[in-house]
């Protein structure tokens, strides 16, 4: 991996969806549709991808980034239709592993989000592979794992 210029930032902005707000989707009280504002769990992916948008124009060729660790505090709310901006900004990069600061921000202005992410650089040939050793385990666990190289066509 090339190396990523000290403070290197990337962006994305979302307009929260009715999809994108709280709703575990269980028929259990408490555990179906709850809260009319953006969830937790799409902010967390939200900032991942903002994070991933730093490692991208770095990769060299045959390299992959992989998430390692996500940590978000969830500080503000944002309503369907509302624009959430984040902003991954690079802390270090040290060795294989990429760390950035993500902040979110609702259109009002509201600190909607803070926290980081932690992404692993590795050889694409080697993470394929690893992928594959646990598509093997799984079917041989009777399991029914699906895209591996071994799978039989239908």
């Amino acid at each position: 991996m090339r190396a990523i210029p000290d403070a290197f930032e990337a962006r994305v902005s979302v307009t929260v969806s009715d999809a994108m707000t709280v709703d575990f989707d269980l028929d259990e009280p408490g555990l179906g549709r709850l809260h009319p504002v953006y969830a937790t769990y799409w902010l967390t992916k939200h900032a991942e991808l903002a994070s991933r948008k730093i490692i991208l124009p770095f990769l060299e060729e045959g390299e992959e980034g992989i998430g390692f660790e996500v940590s978000m505090r969830h500080l503000a709310s944002a309503l369907p239709g509302m624009r959430v901006d984040l902003t991954a900004r690079l802390r270090e990069q040290r060795g294989n592993r990429v760390y950035a600061d993500v902040t979110a921000v609702n259109e009002l202005g509201d600190l909607l989000g803070e926290g980081g992410t932690t992404q692993v650089i590795l050889p694409r040939e080697a993470l394929e592979a690893s992928f594959e050793r646990l598509r093997r385990r799984w079917r041989e666990a009777g399991g029914n794992a699906p895209g591996g190289k071994d799978e039989e066509p239908t």
